[in-house]
């Protein structure tokens, strides 16, 4: 059967655009997402590595990502395009919606590698589009919004039957297609299981309001190490029986977050993002 991979941002549009291909039959093999090499993050978006990587997992679909800058995207995703074509992929699926100009740019690279470009939403109407998304039980969080276009109160709102009806009223393109925001999935028929994560700090820059999201066991360390610095300072000095004491704060706070108990592999997981958060954060 032949083998297709997914451009995935992680957003709405991406996992609608996955659903659509999967419910035409074709065989999803591999997500493609790109990540700014300087932050770890996807461009725009802002969303971690670990984070996609934890979306995939849900998905059931393996990943690659490729961390790259700006000015190198095009040869990354030369290259990647290059590998799927020498392992016998199809094609890629892209989330597109009507900007003619984005599309263009990777219809001609893709089929210039010898590959099928695939668009399952292209063309469609936008408050169609998010009402499928919702309504088929697809839920995302906003995680960028472009401030001249969309107030920055709407940081952090869940995509869901509110959602789409006030996002409506508001003048924009309901699917934020023209950048107005940007939003992180985690829950649909796309995944089998929901993500987990828990709302971060919020940066403002350059015209950009930016959620970050954490994975649980990332807020459970932030969190353990900004309420306990003079405990998290004497690990970092060895002081005797300090790093007991502060990892066992991380697995209470781990296991409140998840709502169970921690399995075995969690809980190393867990003490060695801890020991590296105390070490690099403390001084």
């Amino acid at each position: 059967m032949p083998r297709y991979a997914v451009m995935w941002s992680g957003g709405k549009d991406s996992a609608l655009a996955l659903t659509r291909a999967r419910e035409r039959g074709l065989d999803v093999a591999t997500l493609l997402n790109f990540i700014d090499a300087a932050s770890g993050r996807v461009r725009f978006h802002a969303t971690r590595a670990e984070l996609i990587a934890a979306q995939a997992a849900a998905v059931g679909v393996p990943l690659r990502q490729y961390p790259t800058t700006w000015e190198d995207f095009p040869g990354a995703f030369a290259a990647a395009l290059e590998t799927l074509a020498r392992e016998g992929y199809a094609g890629v699926i892209f989330g597109d919606i009507h900007l003619a100009d984005v599309r263009a740019w990777y219809e001609q690279r893709v089929r210039g590698a010898g590959l099928e470009h695939v668009e399952p939403i292209w063309g469609e109407v936008p408050a169609m589009l998010l009402r499928e998304f919702v309504d088929g039980g697809g839920r995302a969080v906003i995680t960028c919004c472009e401030l001249a276009k969309l107030d920055g109160r709407w940081l952090g709102r869940i995509v869901d039957e509110r959602f789409a009806d006030e996002v409506a009223a508001v003048g924009i393109d309901v699917c934020g297609e023209n950048g107005e925001y940007h939003s992180f999935a985690f829950a649909g028929p796309t995944f089998r299981e929901a993500v987990t994560w828990a709302a971060g700090e919020v940066r403002v820059r350059d015209g950009f309001a930016q959620l970050d999201l954490l994975s649980p066991l990332d807020a459970a360390v932030e969190q353990v190490v900004a309420e306990q610095p003079a405990l998290a300072r004497d690990v970092r000095t060895g002081k005797p029986k300090a790093w007991g004491k502060l990892a066992a704060l991380g697995v209470v706070a781990h296991r409140r977050r998840l709502g169970r108990s921690l399995s075995e592999p969690e809980r190393r997981a867990l003490w060695s993002a801890l020991w590296r958060a105390t070490h690099t954060t403390v001084r």
